[in-house]
């Protein structure tokens, strides 16, 4: 278990409602996802208590030292323990890109513990199952080029966060070694899913939706890299969590 950094965000008027956890995307970070795009100070506005973690090996959060720290278990086990040292009991949880797929692991960890939920840029099958993960660490120790385009792709963009790059080619890693595959959802509540109107990597995700017991599905404008920036996801996160 490793110790995340976190940052917490209160409200002036606070209202009667579970703290937020917001979890952050691939290559990216709490305050990139979650602060820079407004969406921590409409939480506050609304009352709420925010939560902004950053993921092993992102952000300021030190990096795993083996892949079997950066599973998907493992981490949403890492952000309990972040919200038990800050003595937050119940709480509500929203997630963005590899974020939600941390989030759909949370009612596991924390049984009887997650209250609402938004699942934002899910993608219905694991993107990293198609990384070739020996290929992915030579790129990133020694430059090789990976024969595969999207290994390539992905070294390319762990490679511009300098010396960071080998504790995140271990979260890759690590998360295709538990790969996302759906099935029950383990929370009383179920979970909001938010998509862009042009998000390829969410193609299927209806599908998923109602697997789980028709939970509500809302479309927002953008690719998924425009997503979080939109006023409508905004909005719908605030609208999902608010009481």
């Amino acid at each position: 278990m490793r110790d995340l950094a976190v940052r917490t965000f209160t409200s002036a008027s606070p209202v009667d409602a579970p703290p937020v956890l917001l979890v952050h995307g691939f290559c990216s970070d709490g305050t990139t996802d979650w602060v820079d795009t407004g969406i921590a100070e409409a939480l506050t506005a609304a009352g709420r208590t925010v939560v902004v973690p950053d993921l092993p090996g992102h952000g300021r959060s030190p990096a795993p030292t083996t892949p079997a720290e950066a599973t998907a278990p493992a981490i949403a086990t890492d952000l309990v323990a972040a919200l038990d040292r800050a003595g937050i009991s119940s709480f509500d949880a929203a997630g963005y890109s590899l974020g939600s797929r941390i989030v759909w692991e949370l009612p596991a960890a924390a049984p009887g513990r997650v209250e609402r939920t938004v699942l934002g840029g899910l993608s219905p099958v694991e993107p990293f199952s198609a990384v070739d993960v020996e290929a992915l660490h030579a790129a990133v120790r020694d430059g090789a080029e990976p024969a595969d385009p999207f290994t390539g792709m992905i070294a390319g963009m762990i490679g511009n966060f300098g010396d960071r790059a080998p504790g995140l080619a271990l979260c890759v890693e690590g998360l295709r070694s538990t790969p996302f595959s759906g099935g029950a959802w383990k929370a009383e509540t179920l979970p909001v899913f938010v998509v862009g109107d042009n998000d390829e990597l969410t193609r299927g995700i209806s599908g998923l939706a109602e697997e789980i017991g028709k939970a509500e599905l809302v479309t927002v404008p953008g690719a998924h890299h425009e997503v979080l920036g939109g006023a409508r996801f905004r909005d719908a996160v605030v609208h999902a969590l608010s009481r």
